[in-house]
């Protein structure tokens, strides 16, 4: 029996593995739990920042963008750190910035003091979920990377549940606490998560060894390959520059996985920030308002099974193809003027098929790459896609102050949608023709 097969078949094991593994992407998953809470969160307390300071709706948007911000700069330096430093110090980097910068968002005075905070951990928000993620793909095995992947960012729209159900009930607790409470939150990943990530978290020696695999040198020395030394010791294995993503073999992918991205999380993070107020806008009272982003984010967590298994059986691009057309038919019914249980149908397939759509673009990433570039890969992606991030919440907030209501929010977060839906057909063209090709 080789030490892969032992690692992962000795003890309790989940889809394909077990032991300390089993472990680290269980944590993983916890600390993905937290970023996905963080995502919601602010949605959850906006309108009672919008009395408290006095803000517009356009400058809550602009607050709102502030994260993603973050997220998208958090995503590319962070990514790009993950291959150089190790995946393990890498999200401990990621963790230590989300949970105190969040914690401090309870402590701010103003509405620029707390954008600033919100800026400062979406730093953190946008390294976590790469780096968790690659690390994840480098200890399950291959042919259940679509499925891992599925379960682990079932972990976001958990957070944001998680989010969704406290405020109902925190928020309206203390005009003063109850709002700034739901920040206080993240102190539970800062004294819980931490300590065991520094224990649990193989570093990227041990990482290989738990694969049994020998242990590796990067460098970034052209003459330095892996066949230059014997299998028996230690490869060395070239990290290939930033540029590699532009090169003739990758470009044309990188360029569609990056835009499909863009327009997934433009619709994922523009309703998980407005949606609480688009819904107070249509005559719903706030703790209507946070159920029907329950029932988003339910919808999310079930489409994180859904799509682990049809990215198993199908694919994680074409099951992505279905998931975007579901999310974008379904936003489209909130045109309708649906009555209130329809609504709550609407929004959990909207959940499903959003939230669904990018977790498969991040199965489809880490498997179109090699294992040196899917950090950069990923967090590439990830970055330039949270700008997408960054503009929704601004400009669904801009919508609403033009008197233009939370219908235009809903076409527009559909067109989105299904903009990702052609994305992904084009992907699913080029990687065939690779197939064919190299056949």
């Amino acid at each position: 029996m080789t030490t892969t097969q032992s690692t992962r078949t000795n003890g309790f094991t989940l889809l394909g593995i077990s032991g300390r593994p089993l472990a680290a992407v269980l944590l993983g998953w916890f600390f993905v739990i937290f970023d996905g809470y963080d995502l919601i969160v602010y949605g959850t307390v906006q309108t009672r920042l919008i009395e408290l300071w006095g803000i517009t709706d356009g400058q809550a948007g602009t607050i709102g963008s502030t994260a993603f911000i973050g997220m998208a700069l958090g995503a590319i330096v962070v990514g790009r750190l993950s291959d150089a430093i190790g995946r393990k110090k890498a999200i401990i980097l990621s963790v230590l910035i989300l949970s105190v910068f969040t914690t401090l968002c309870a402590l701010a005075p103003n509405p620029w003091v707390f954008g600033a905070l919100r800026f400062l951990a979406g730093l953190g928000l946008g390294g976590l979920v790469p780096s968790v993620n690659v690390m994840v793909s480098e200890l399950v095995p291959h042919e259940r990377m679509a499925a891992w992947s599925t379960v682990m960012m079932s972990g976001v729209p958990l957070g944001g549940s998680i989010a969704a159900i406290l405020a109902q009930y925190i928020v309206p607790s203390s005009e003063y606490w109850g709002w700034r409470a739901m920040f206080l939150v993240a102190l539970i990943a800062l004294v819980v998560g931490l300590p065991l990530a520094l224990k649990v978290f193989p570093n990227d020696a041990e990482m290989r060894a738990l694969n049994g695999r020998p242990a590796r040198v990067i460098t970034t020395a052209p003459e330095a390959t892996a066949s230059s030394v014997s299998s028996d010791r230690p490869t060395t294995e070239v990290q290939p520059k930033f540029s590699t993503l532009f090169s003739a073999k990758y470009r044309v992918i990188t360029f569609w996985f990056t835009a499909a991205t863009f327009v997934t999380l433009f619709t994922w993070y523009g309703l998980g920030t407005w949606l609480p107020r688009l819904m107070q806008t249509e005559g719903y009272d706030f703790g209507a308002a946070l159920r029907f982003t329950l029932a988003l984010n339910l919808g999310a967590v079930l489409g994180s099974v859904i799509t682990a298994w049809a990215g198993d059986k199908f694919g994680p691009i074409r099951a992505g193809i279905v998931a975007a057309l579901l999310a974008g038919c379904a936003l489209m019914l909130l045109l309708t003027y649906p009555p209130v249980w329809a609504v709550y149908v609407i929004l959990i397939f909207a959940g499903v098929g959003t939230h669904g759509t990018q977790i498969l673009i991040i199965a489809a990433v880490t498997q179109s790459y090699p294992n040196l570039m899917r950090g950069t890969a990923l967090g590439w992606a990830m970055g330039v896609g949270r700008i997408g991030a960054v503009i929704a919440p601004q400009l669904a907030g801009l919508l609403l102050q033009w008197g233009l209501g939370a219908r235009s929010n809903f076409l527009l977060f559909a067109a989105m949608a299904l903009i990702s839906f052609s994305c992904l057909l084009i992907i699913n063209a080029i990687l065939s023709k690779r197939q064919r090709s190299v056949a």
